[in-house]
C-alpha cells in the first residue's frame, strides 16, 4: 500500500494571455519578458483576493514569437539567432518572477540542445518558486509549416541519450501543486500525447497556444476538454492575445483569438477568457484533492483504470511517418516539408486507411501542388 501523500490547498491558476512581438534575435526577446512580468503583477494583484496563486501559464510564442515559422527561415540561421538556451538568461529572468511572486511559472521557448548542434526543439519548461529549472519537455508533434526538430526526427540518438521510457518523451515532475507535464499547441490535437503524460503520473498538463480559425471554430476548446476529461486531469490553455510579426510592427494582428482557458478533470471550463487581442488572462481555482478523490473513489469517468493496453497496442503496431528525418539534416523549409507531409498522406492511402475521394487517382494532376 503507498503512504498517503501531503495534502495539497486550493490555490489559483493563472493562464496568461500576453501581447507577443517577433523576435528577430535574442536581445528582442526582453521586450516580451517585460511585459509578461507585468502582466503577471497586475494579475497576481486581482486574483490572490480570492486564493494564492501558486501556477502562471504563459502561452507558446510569447517569448520569441513564431518569426522561424512565418518567415520560413533557415532552420540553422534559427539556432545563432534567435534560439535560447535551457537555463539561460530568458530562464533567469523568470526564476526572479518566480521567486518575486511566490509561484511556478510554466512556458515555452525554441530552444538549443547541447547533443544536437545546429538544431533546436520547441520546448516547455516549468520554473518553481526558488527560480529553479525542474522540468523540461521536447514538443514531439509538429505541423507543416513549424520548423522545430523533434525526438522522432533523431530518433536513434534521442533513444540512445535517454531510452525509451516513459520519462524519455512524456517527462512529469512531481510538485508541492501536484503533477505537472506539458504538451505544446499541435501535440494537443493527438490523444496520445496527453495520455502518455497522464500514464506517467500527470494531474495538470500546460497546454499553449493555438492560432485562428482553429479557435473560433472550437477546436481548441474541444480538444483542451477532450484532453481532461479523457485523462482525469487538469488542463491550462494559454493563448496569445495579438502579434505583431515583427518588432517594430505599426499594428497588431490577432491571429490567435484568445480563449485562453483553465479545463477540470471532468472536462468542465471553470475559466474562459473569450476575448483577443488585448493582453489580459485566465485565472481558476486549481483542487487537486478533489481529483485525487475522484480518481480513487469513481467508478466510471476515470476512464484510465479500465485501459486493456494490449488491445490498444495494436493500433501503433506498424510505423507510419519517417522517423530520424533530422540526424544529418535539419528540418526543411516550408515548399520541401510539404513533400514530406504529401507522402505521408500517400501512406495512408496505399495501406488501405484511408480511401482516396472519388475524383483522385494517385496519377491526378496537381494532386498535391
Amino acid at each position: 500500500m503507498s503512504k498517503r501523500s501531503k495534502r495539497i490547498g486550493q490555490y489559483m491558476a493563472l493562464a496568461l494571455q500576453p501581447v507577443m512581438r517577433g523576435a528577430q534575435q535574442r536581445s528582442d526577446i526582453q521586450r516580451n519578458l517585460d511585459h509578461i512580468a507585468e502582466l503577471t503583477r497586475a494579475a497576481i494583484w486581482l486574483t490572490s483576493i480570492d486564493l494564492p496563486v501558486r501556477l502562471i501559464a504563459i502561452p507558446e510564442g510569447a517569448l520569441q514569437g513564431f518569426t522561424d515559422e512565418i518567415f520560413d527561415w533557415d532552420h540553422v540561421e534559427y539556432v545563432e539567432r534567435t534560439a535560447i538556451d535551457l537555463p539561460g538568461p530568458e530562464t533567469e529572468y523568470l526564476g526572479d518572477l518566480a521567486r518575486d511572486v511566490d509561484a511556478y511559472i510554466v512556458a515555452q521557448a525554441k530552444a538549443k540542445h547541447p547533443e544536437f548542434p545546429e538544431r533546436f526543439f520547441n520546448c516547455a519548461f516549468v520554473i518553481d518558486p526558488r527560480g529553479e529549472l525542474v522540468h523540461t519537455h521536447y514538443k514531439m508533434q509538429v505541423f507543416a509549416r513549424e520548423h522545430s526538430t523533434v525526438p522522432h526526427d533523431v530518433w536513434d540518438k534521442w533513444v540512445e541519450l535517454y531510452g525509451e521510457g516513459l520519462d524519455a518523451f512524456f517527462p512529469v515532475t512531481d510538485t508541492d501543486i501536484g503533477r505537472i507535464g506539458c504538451i505544446i499547441c499541435m501535440e494537443g490535437s493527438y490523444p496520445e500525447t496527453a495520455r502518455g503524460l497522464a500514464m506517467n503520473g500527470a494531474e495538470i498538463v500546460y497546454r499553449p497556444s493555438y492560432p485562428e480559425p482553429y479557435v473560433a471554430n472550437q477546436l481548441w476548446e474541444v480538444q483542451n476538454r477532450a484532453r481532461a476529461l479523457d485523462n482525469t486531469m487538469f488542463v491550462i490553455a494559454p493563448n496569445p492575445a495579438s502579434y505583431l510579426p515583427m518588432p517594430d510592427s505599426p499594428f497588431p494582428l490577432d491571429t490567435f483569438g484568445g480563449n485562453s482557458m483553465i479545463v477540470d478533470y471532468q472536462g468542465q471550463l471553470i475559466s474562459n477568457h473569450a476575448a483577443g487581442g488585448s493582453a489580459s488572462y485566465a485565472a481558476g481555482i486549481i483542487d487537486i484533492e478533489a481529483m485525487r478523490e475522484y480518481r480513487a473513489r469513481s467508478l466510471w469517468g476515470n476512464w484510465m483504470k479500465d485501459l486493456r493496453t494490449e488491445q490498444y497496442r495494436l493500433i501503433y503496431d506498424q510505423p507510419l511517418y519517417e522517423r530520424n528525418r533530422c540526424l544529418l539534416q535539419p528540418p526543411l523549409k516550408h515548399a520541401d516539408n510539404d513533400r514530406v507531409v504529401h507522402a505521408a498522406v500517400e501512406r495512408m492511402y496505399e495501406r488501405d486507411i484511408w480511401k482516396r475521394p472519388a475524383y483522385m487517382t494517385q496519377e491526378t494532376p496537381g494532386l498535391h501542388d
